[in-house]
């Protein structure tokens, strides 16, 4: 069964144009190196400009973990903590 991942997180003021620059060579390396990854994309909030959504859809929870195990992905993470005013809420959904 698929599985759905909302992932929230707040840039810090002025990290904006930052934040989606790493963003978007991430979602090309998960899109480009992950099967199992059926959905990634980055979303800004019209009501706060500082918050992001990542919407994100694998095709099972191995699918999850691998990318999380990734090292771009955790490239990423070294670089996002300067960017970010604090973890990821993190929420994982069944798709129906």
């Amino acid at each position: 069964m698929a599985l759905g991942v909302l992932a929230t997180i707040t840039v810090l003021e002025g990290k904006n144009e930052e934040f989606e620059a790493l963003f978007t060579g991430l979602t090309e390396q998960v899109l480009a190196n992950e099967p199992g990854a059926l959905l990634y994309a980055l979303h800004r909030s019209k009501a706060d400009s500082q918050e992001y959504v990542v919407m994100e859809q694998y095709a099972t929870a191995a699918d999850i973990e691998a990318h999380g195990k990734t090292a771009y992905f955790a490239e990423a993470g070294k670089t996002m903590g300067g960017l970010v005013a604090g973890a990821p809420k993190i929420q994982v959904f069944d798709v129906v």
